[in-house]
């Protein structure tokens, strides 16, 4: 009986290593395809956001130090990062261009935090806010992110790189609400913004509304306007409720746009996670006619 005991304590701790050894091996394998790139990969303590961020850099594989290269940032990590590496490869005007790919936090998440705008519920309800519903807390913190890349990331890319004057901002769903927000609040930062699935419906369209507020107050102060290129892409097949912001961001740039060389298409059949691979070289092409 005493031996059967000792049987049945070594096979528990048996299992309970195997066990231990297979969740190890599964949070490594996130943490590398989540976390890490096939790239250059760096990490910026931000003052801003109080954390370490980790940043994937692609280099153009002919780089050369001297030479001046345009400027790509996009969120969400290694999502879609494979389809940028390969359209960029092909594409002759973007074998001068350096790629930055922001990833969200590993251990704790983040993207809502960083992505929501400040006037948007971070849980991207699609109902109007209450007003009793005003704890800051409850608010997505894009602002935040903004400041970091305005002033920690650029500076840092600017220090170890020669850049010209073609900067781009990309952004998928949530990434997407952030392009259009640091399009509405700090034009000047890019000269370029790709939305692709902008996820514009947050409490009942506020991202369109604002965006709307920013396109007709543009469209009056023309003085110190720059040059900007906007593409936003939907897939067909996407959440009516995406496809009803899609269209509310159309109206306005059809009303408003005024100087801003913009461009929309809706990816027939493609559903939400599919559409941003097929607008990437969409957007490129894009941007390069409207700068040359």
């Amino acid at each position: 009986m005493l031996l059967l005991k000792k049987l049945n304590r070594t096979a528990i701790i048996i299992l309970l290593s195997i066990a231990a050894f297979i969740a190890c091996t599964i949070v490594i394998y996130k943490y590398n395809a989540h976390y890490t790139s096939n790239f250059k990969d760096i990490t910026i303590y931000s003052q801003v956001l109080d954390e370490n961020r980790k940043v994937f850099i692609r280099l153009p594989s002919n780089f050369e130090p001297n030479k001046r290269y345009s400027l790509i940032i996009r969120t969400d990590g290694n999502f879609n990062l494979t389809q940028w590496d390969s359209v960029m490869a092909e594409l002759p005007a973007q074998q001068d261009t350096i790629l930055v790919s922001i990833p969200n936090q590993f251990w704790t998440f983040t993207r809502n935090r960083d992505l929501v705008p400040p006037y948007a519920r971070q849980d991207v309800n699609t109902q109007a806010r209450p007003a009793s519903e005003n704890s800051p807390e409850l608010f997505g913190q894009a602002d935040q992110f903004l400041a970091f890349i305005e002033g920690e990331l650029l500076p840092y890319l600017e220090s170890h790189y020669k850049l010209d004057n073609n900067r781009v901002l990309s952004g998928y769903s949530a990434g997407g609400s952030f392009v259009l927000y640091t399009m509405s609040t700090k034009p000047w930062l890019f000269n370029g913004y790709f939305a692709f699935s902008p996820a514009a419906w947050y409490d009942d369209m506020t991202v369109v509304k604002e965006f709307d507020r920013f396109l007709s107050q543009r469209c009056l102060n023309t003085d110190d306007n720059i040059p900007l290129s906007l593409y936003i892409t939907v897939g067909g097949a996407e959440h009516p409720l995406m496809l009803s912001a899609f269209a509310g961001l159309n109206n306005s740039l059809n009303i408003y746009a005024n100087d801003i060389i913009w461009n929309s298409r809706i990816n027939e059949g493609l559903e939400h996670r599919e559409n941003p691979v097929h607008s990437v070289k969409q957007a490129l092409d894009f941007y390069n006619s409207s700068i040359n």
